[in-house]
């Protein structure tokens, strides 16, 4: 009889009976790939786990990993889980007061870091903190401790039976903390069991295609999204690559050809933008074909026809396939989370050939809640709930789920787990949204980010954000206005597709800061803003809107490590940019 799944740590054992292969997984490190097979893992995997043993971790240690995505990262995950320790993630990108209080709450006893940049964020903070933790480095660090010398000391114990450690882990007892502020305030850790993501990664396999044999990974192990779908990925018998960095996905993609990948939106958006820069450039008939063909795309249902799927067949042969080749060409889909996608984006894809599985989730909640699929898709929404999972929307629109995938709770934070598990065990997620078919879930926006006008109106500013996102030009934008007389914007530009379009229209500039402040850019952008509120109603029409030359990014602190906007923090940062924006604000009209 076969290995049933029931912690997530028997997914070895479960791959090696069912799947082994050559690949299991495979990173890429200074230009060089290097795989491992399922054996030579799970072996790794347990010297690991006694040299943890010699250290004297075991069963409730705090063990934290720093790193990006990496086999070292997965081999030290199933190391430190099967010995019943928890598992703690660090973001890379964390800020050194982040990890300071991430150490103390978490109270951690060791930590694994990639390289020595980490190496040295790290211990600068552990020194500060004059606390008596071990840090080992994936990467061979001069005067640092090497994550071999803990396989070594485990390969010279073959005395240490790790069994008794295995059988000690019940499905309910904590896998990982992971710590997440969110948009706002400071870190709370999640505390998710081995039955949480068991759960939940047993029933996204089951509407995973059967024939991806091969992913290629990037976004981050430390985001509960990516480290689920590797879970999904090894139960399923798909081989993992890891990207060396999101500077090398190109290559990486035409050297692995995946059948499959995770992403964020915006990811795919780029992806977009750039196919759409290179049709731009054609001439004659074959701009034509290409205009033709996305024009058909756009229009895509699973129901259009014998006559418009013979129109797409052609589209495909003569202008997707090309597409699909800048993707390694094997593609039988895209996983997309973490934000909204534009359904026209969505229709594309699919249309292309690729489709997109759009879903929903917390890292609360484990993190999948719902997901669009091959049986199962309507664009516009996150699709309908997983196997064991309910969704049901309160009066207020706010999204409450229960199940499987529900958290045990906010570690040393019962105040908060009673704030968002009610007595019926139904989590609030905070987003606002709505059941279509009573099946079919919509979200449309973040219930602590809506806000009130001064004329008491509310105003969903995400509903207006991902509307400005469809126009090609725009990089990045957030809609303010609470208890101001109308709503305005902060909109970074796409400055690539921009100087594009400037030098179109014969506008010379020197530099960004110069372009922003063109008339014509300013009436092409006023355009841009008229064009994406004609929808919404008069409350929600965005009077006023500065143009920004800066980026918003992670390590500027103004997005969270899953590109989601720190409002607070970019509101803070722009103040006398917003406060100019209302400047005689009666008398403005846009």
């Amino acid at each position: 009889m076969g290995t049933t799944v029931t912690r997530v740590f028997d997914i070895l054992k479960y791959n090696i009976e069912q799947f082994p292969k050559a690949d299991f997984v495979s990173g890429k490190i200074n230009g060089t790939w290097k795989s491992y097979s399922t054996k030579d893992f799970c072996e790794t995997v347990d010297q690991l786990s006694r040299g943890l043993v010699t250290l004297g971790l075991g069963k409730g240690s705090r063990i934290a990993v720093m790193s990006p995505n990496r086999p070292e990262w997965n081999i030290s995950d199933f190391a430190i889980m099967q010995l019943g320790a928890y598992q703690i993630p660090l973001y890379p990108t964390l800020a050194a007061q982040d990890i300071s209080f991430i150490i103390k709450n978490a109270e951690v006893d060791f930590i694994f870091v990639a390289d020595a940049a980490l190496h040295e964020k790290v211990k600068a903070v552990i020194d500060g903190l004059d606390l008596p933790i071990r840090i080992y480095s994936f990467d061979e660090i001069e005067g640092a401790s090497h994550w071999m010398e803990l396989q070594r000391a485990g390969a010279a114990a073959p005395e240490i039976d790790l069994e008794p450690y295995r059988q000690a882990v019940q499905p309910d007892d904590i896998l990982t903390l992971i710590y997440t502020s969110g948009t706002t305030g400071t870190p709370k850790g999640v505390m998710l069991t081995h039955n949480n993501l068991v759960q939940n990664f047993k029933k996204c396999a089951k509407i995973f295609p059967s024939n991806v044999r091969r992913v290629l990974s990037f976004l981050p192990l430390s985001h509960i999204f990516e480290r689920m779908i590797v879970y999904v990925y090894f139960y399923t018998d798909a081989a993992v690559y890891y990207a060396e960095s999101m500077d090398t996905i190109v290559a990486d993609i035409q050297h692995v050809k995946p059948h499959g990948f995770s992403t964020v939106p915006r990811l795919l958006e780029k992806v977009y933008d750039k196919i759409m820069e290179k049709g731009k450039a054609l001439t004659g008939i074959k701009k034509k074909i290409f205009a033709w063909a996305v024009a058909e795309a756009e229009l895509f249902e699973f129901n259009n026809g014998w006559f418009y799927n013979l129109k797409l067949n052609i589209a495909r042969k003569l202008v997707f396939k090309k597409w699909q080749e800048a993707l390694g060409g094997e593609i039988v889909v895209i996983v997309s989370g973490g934000a909204a996608l534009n359904p026209r984006l969505a229709r594309i894809f699919w249309a292309a050939g690729m489709p997109v599985f759009e879903g929903y989730g917390l890292t609360e909640t484990s993190p999948v809640i719902t997901v669009n699929h091959f049986e199962h898709t309507m664009f516009g929404s996150v699709g309908p709930a997983i196997d064991g999972v309910e969704v049901k929307i309160a009066e207020d629109g706010e999204v409450l789920t229960r199940g499987h995938n529900v958290m045990k709770g906010y570690y040393n934070r019962p105040d908060l787990t009673a704030e968002t598990i009610d007595a019926e065990g139904w989590f609030h997620t905070g987003d606002i949204g709505e059941l279509v078919d009573q099946k079919y879930l919509k979200i449309t926006d973040r219930k602590k980010e809506m806000f009130k006008t001064a004329g008491g109106k509310y105003v969903a500013p995400q509903v207006l954000e991902n509307k400005f996102k469809e126009a090609l030009l725009v990089e990045q934008v957030l809609v303010l206005g609470e208890n101001r007389k109308f709503p305005a914007a902060l909109i970074v530009p796409n400055f690539t597709a921009l100087k594009t379009w400037a030098a179109d229209k014969g506008i010379t500039f020197q530099s960004n800061q110069q372009i922003i402040k063109e008339p014509q850019v300013l009436e092409k952008f006023v355009q841009i803003v008229q064009d994406s509120c004609k929808d919404f109603g008069k409350w929600e029409q965005v009077k006023r809107f500065q143009l920004l030359i800066k980026e918003w990014t992670i390590e500027g602190g103004e997005l969270t490590p899953k590109l989601s906007l720190k409002r607070k923090v970019i509101l803070e940062k722009n103040k006398d940019a917003i406060e100019e924006l209302y400047r005689n604000a009666e008398s403005y009209k846009i």
